[in-house]
């Protein structure tokens, strides 16, 4: 995989013209991986994204995912990824928030951005103002929390489920086969500062004792080993056949094909018709016309 992401194509003096067509509402513009991402003011998100539709060509807004930074003072951001669909590139639109300031909503510019907030809020608890219909949308009228927060409990002491009994959604306490915040988590994937039986035999990373597991690429790490792989010379071009002799066709083949083969010589052409038995039947069956089918008593019609 040369690239953790579907490919996008550089776009060209996008930067100055961001600079130009935002001016103060552009807070950061990165490009990294061969990804454009900007940050822009919260309260000019709306007209942000009607001066990129309407000035460099994205037309369609693809999503609205919410991410959660718990160390910060405005912990979410709500990220915005708008495609240009003539110019085939993508760009993704940052604003930040916190628990108690709402975002502009941006239906008025994309109607589809309706569920999509409302997923945000239903997940994240960013609130929206002017949003026609904010609701949860992904969990429970009556449910409490917002599931993706950092800080969400990954095992709760209440779940929920559909009583048959009582023909409604009911709450109850978890119950778990073993008490998960008592573990002690014994494996080398947690980062432990030993080896386990029979590890020093299979021989291991050849890491050293309490380092855990190896830490997952990046993308700048996964885009240079695409790069480098790229770079790697094709393998060689199969072997085809570009002369006749090479399939055992040609002429003299042709002409050994045409012969009548020992069993066709012998074979005489039939002097009557090939008959089946049901044609024989059918033939001394009498020409008699079959009489019309009487119609059955106690019907509807």
């Amino acid at each position: 995989m040369s690239s953790p992401a579907p490919l996008v194509s550089p776009r060209e003096g996008l930067a100055d013209a961001l600079k130009a067509l935002l001016g103060t509402d552009l807070l950061a513009h990165d490009f990294l991986v061969g990804e454009d991402s900007i940050t822009v003011d919260r309260d000019a998100i709306a007209g942000v994204m009607i001066a990129l539709r309407d000035n460099l060509d994205y037309q369609q807004m693809m999503e609205i995912a919410g991410v959660d930074y718990p160390e910060r003072a405005e912990r979410f951001e709500v990220v915005y990824h708008l495609l240009s669909v003539t110019r085939n590139h993508r760009l993704r639109v940052r604003v930040t928030t916190d628990e108690a300031t709402p975002v502009p909503t941006i239906v008025p510019v994309w109607p589809n951005a309706g569920w999509l907030e409302r997923e945000v809020f239903d997940m994240y608890g960013v609130l929206f103002s002017g949003n026609p219909d904010l609701r949860r949308i992904l969990t429970d009228y009556g449910f409490e929390g917002h599931p993706q927060r950092k800080d969400f409990p990954l095992t709760g002491y209440t779940e929920l489920r559909y009583s048959e009994e009582d023909k409604r959604v009911v709450y109850e306490p978890v119950r778990l086969a073993q008490d998960f915040r008592n573990f002690d988590f014994l494996s080398p994937w947690e980062g432990a500062d030993y080896v386990l039986p029979g590890d020093e035999k299979a021989g291991g990373t050849h890491e050293a004792p309490g380092k855990g597991a190896p830490t997952p690429l990046k993308a700048e790490e996964v885009k240079k080993a695409g790069d480098t792989a790229a770079k790697t010379p094709p393998p060689p071009t199969p072997k085809t056949t570009d002369k006749p002799a090479q399939t055992g066709a040609g002429a003299k083949v042709n002409t050994a094909a045409s012969k009548t083969s020992r069993d066709g010589a012998k074979a005489k052409p039939a002097t009557k018709p090939a008959k089946t038995p049901a044609t024989g039947k059918a033939e001394k069956a009498p020409a008699k016309p079959r009489a019309p089918r009487k119609p059955k008593a106690g019907g509807d019609a």
